[in-house]
């Protein structure tokens, strides 16, 4: 059966949207006063190298257009429904909120706390951006 492309865009903006929310109330209200601090301490920068928030925003929208993808793909193999949307987010958001972020825990300068909420953003984004996905998706 072909994948529903509109409604996997729908899925993805919609997913987009949520993971974009949730990953402020990370950055701004769990992490903000810290960034502050390690700013202060020389542990980062004051200003990115690069536009970072409109390029993290897009790159949420962009994984999680990936996931809803993802999503009309497996429901065929995986059966439709929240399960499957579950085990999705999971997997993915361990895939890309994982590897990196525990190297950072064991490399970084800046303690455990800012690769544990980032991977707390990435991985429960993920989560998010799936069973959204899910719950949009129409064959």
């Amino acid at each position: 059966m072909a994948v529903n492309t509109k409604r996997v865009l729908i899925g993805a903006l919609v997913g987009g949207v949520v993971w974009n929310v949730w990953s402020i109330v990370v950055n701004q209200f769990l992490l903000g006063e810290r960034y502050q601090r390690a700013v202060e301490a020389g542990m980062f920068q004051e200003k990115p190298r690069l536009p970072f928030l409109p390029l993290w925003i897009i790159t949420l929208f962009a994984v999680a257009w990936i996931i809803a993808s993802l999503y009309g793909a497996v429901r065929t193999a995986w059966g439709p429904g929240p399960m499957t949307a579950l085990k999705l987010g999971v997997m993915v958001g361990f895939a890309i909120g994982l590897p990196g972020n525990l190297a950072m825990a064991a490399w970084g300068a800046f303690g455990r706390i800012f690769p544990f909420c980032w991977a707390l953003d990435l991985g429960l984004g993920s989560v998010f951006a799936a069973l959204i996905a899910g719950w949009l998706y129409r064959d």
